[in-house]
């Protein structure tokens, strides 16, 4: 009769999990301290300027309204 120790034994998902996430993060090409910040600075200049196209549509859109509605 077999024993419960003669099954092999099965890894446990949340270990396997962790354990396959650390061996990417180590295949992972890491930015540069100098390419963070400048990566940081065109994603900031990007969100300004597209945030400010916005506004810009988004007042001309109010403007065209309350000239459509007489306000």
């Amino acid at each position: 009769m077999a024993g419960r120790d003669d099954r092999p034994k099965r890894e446990n998902a949340i270990q396997r999990f962790f354990r396959e996430t650390i061996g990417e993060l180590r295949k992972v090409s890491w930015p540069t301290r100098e390419e963070a910040i400048n990566m940081t600075i065109i994603v900031l200049v990007v969100m300004t300027t597209v945030s400010l196209f916005l506004w810009m549509i988004d007042l001309g859109a109010e403007s065209l309204i309350k000239l459509a509605i007489g306000s």
